[in-house]
C-alpha cells in the first residue's frame, strides 16, 4: 500500500477505536451507577492491576510498554468520568470554598510580614509589591520566617522559591515539608545584582566578595573574572552590603541590590554583574490560614507518591485528563526515607474552574500524603 492507502486503514481503525471508547465510557457511567447504589469507592486498584496484567499479555513484547501506558490512561478517564458523574467531593473542596467566600476582596494594606534577611534585601522588595505599606519584621533565615508565621507573630510571609538562573531554593523546598501554610500570592522581582563598597574602594583593592549562595552563583561569569578575591557566602544580600558598610575596611565588597547604595552609605564598583539579564526571582506570600484572593488562578501542591512504578505517571495523567496545564514540578528528597521523594506541582487553572474542584476531590486517592498548599494569583 502507498502512504494514502495507509492513512485511510488507520482512519478506519480511528474511527472503530471511537465508537469503542464511547461504548466503554457509557459502560463506565453505568459502573458509577451501580457504586453509587452500592456506597462503593471509584478507585479499585486490584482491579486495574489485573486488567494491567491481562492487557500486557495479549500484546507482543515490542508493544506491552505502549500497551501499559495506553490503558493506564484510559483508567485515569473512566476514574475521572466517575467522580464526576459522581460529584465527588472532600474536606479540602469544603476548605477551598469556604476560603474563596470569607477572604476579603482586597489584601490589608499594612499587616504584619516575616522577612528573611534586613533592610535592602530582595525578600522587602518582594514584600513592598505585595503590600501597600508592610510592617516588616526581619529574621535570620527562613525556618525563622516560617516559624513566625506558624505561631502567629505575624500575619504574612514573604520567601524566594526559584530564579531564572540558578533555579530553585532546596532551602526553602525541604523547609515546605516540616511546615504548615497556605501560598496566597506570588510575585516576580528582577534581580540587579551589583558590587558594592565602602566609599573610596578600588576594585583591584577588592580580596573578599559575600553574598548569598544564590547571588554568588547568578554572578559566576563575573567573580570567575576576578583573580585573587575569595568569594564568601552568607545568609543575605543585603546583610553582606551591612556587614561591608559597618567593617570599615577596603578590601572587602557585597553583591547586593542597588537600593543597598544609599541604605548603607555605600558606592557602586560595578552594576549589573550577574550572568543574564533577564534574571527574576520568584517570590510566595504564605500565610497560617488559607486565604483565596479573587482571580486565583494558579495552585500549588504537595504530594507523596507511592514507591511503585507509574505512580507519578498517575498523578500526571490525571492532570491531562482534566486539561490542568503543569507550569512546575519539583521533587525533594524525603528524610530517613531512601530514594522517596516529596513531588511540588504548581498548577495553571482557576480556582473558579469545575475541573479543579473535581481534581481536589479525587487526587488524593492516588496519594500517600497530600498538602494543599493554596491556590492564589501571581503579581508582576
Amino acid at each position: 500500500m502507498n502512504l494514502d492507502e495507509i492513512r485511510n486503514e488507520i482512519d478506519t481503525v480511528d474511527d472503530e477505536l471511537t465508537k469503542l471508547f464511547y461504548k466503554r465510557m457509557k459502560l463506565a457511567a453505568e459502573v458509577a451507577e451501580y457504586k453509587k447504589e452500592n456506597a462503593m469507592g471509584v478507585y479499585d486498584p486490584a482491579r486495574e492491576r489485573k486488567k494491567l496484567a491481562d492487557i500486557s499479555a495479549k500484546l507482543p513484547d515490542e508493544l506491552k510498554e505502549y500497551g501499559f501506558s495506553l490503558y493506564s490512561l484510559i483508567f485515569e478517564l473512566s476514574r475521572s468520568r466517575q467522580n464526576r458523574l459522581l460529584g465527588t467531593h472532600s474536606e479540602i473542596c469544603d476548605e477551598i470554598e469556604n476560603a474563596i467566600e470569607n477572604t476579603p476582596q482586597l489584601l490589608p494594606n499594612a499587616p504584619l510580614v516575616a522577612c528573611q534577611g534586613v533592610e535592602g534585601a530582595y525578600s522587602q522588595l518582594a514584600c513592598d509589591k505585595v503590600f501597600t505599606n508592610p510592617n516588616i519584621f526581619y529574621f535570620k533565615n527562613f525556618e525563622a520566617v516560617f516559624t513566625a508565621i506558624e505561631k502567629g507573630l505575624c500575619r504574612y510571609g514573604v520567601i524566594p522559591l526559584e530564579n531564572s538562573t540558578a533555579g530553585s531554593v532546596n532551602k526553602v523546598y525541604d523547609l515546605m515539608m516540616k511546615h504548615r501554610f497556605s501560598i496566597i500570592k506570588s510575585v516576580r522581582i528582577k534581580i540587579d545584582h551589583n558590587l558594592l563598597a565602602l566609599p573610596g574602594t578600588k576594585l583591584s583593592d577588592v580580596k573578599e566578595i559575600y553574598s548569598h549562595e544564590q547571588a554568588i552563583s547568578q554572578c559566576g561569569a563575573y567573580l570567575q573574572s576576578l583573580t585573587g578575591v575569595k568569594v564568601i557566602a552568607c545568609e543575605n544580600t543585603a546583610e553582606a552590603a551591612r556587614m561591608v558598610a559597618e567593617s570599615g575596611r577596603h578590601d572587602i565588597a557585597a553583591i547586593s541590590s542597588f537600593s543597598c547604595v544609599k541604605l548603607y552609605g555605600l558606592e557602586c564598583l560595578a552594576s549589573s554583574i550577574q550572568d543574564k539579564g533577564n534574571n527574576y526571582t520568584r517570590f510566595i506570600c504564605i500565610s497560617k490560614n488559607l486565604e483565596i484572593y479573587p482571580g486565583a488562578n494558579r495552585t500549588s501542591l504537595m504530594m507523596v507518591l507511592p514507591h511503585t512504578p507509574g505512580s507519578l505517571y498517575k498523578a500526571l495523567s490525571r492532570f491531562y485528563a482534566l486539561g490542568i496545564n503543569l507550569n512546575k514540578l519539583e521533587s525533594r528528597p524525603l528524610p530517613d526515607r531512601d530514594f522517596e521523594f516529596m513531588f511540588y506541582f504548581d498548577l495553571d487553572v482557576p480556582v473558579y474552574s469545575p475541573n479543579f474542584i473535581q481534581l481536589m476531590g479525587e487526587i488524593q486517592d492516588i496519594c500517600e500524603q497530600f498538602e494543599y498548599l493554596g491556590s492564589y494569583s501571581e503579581v508582576i
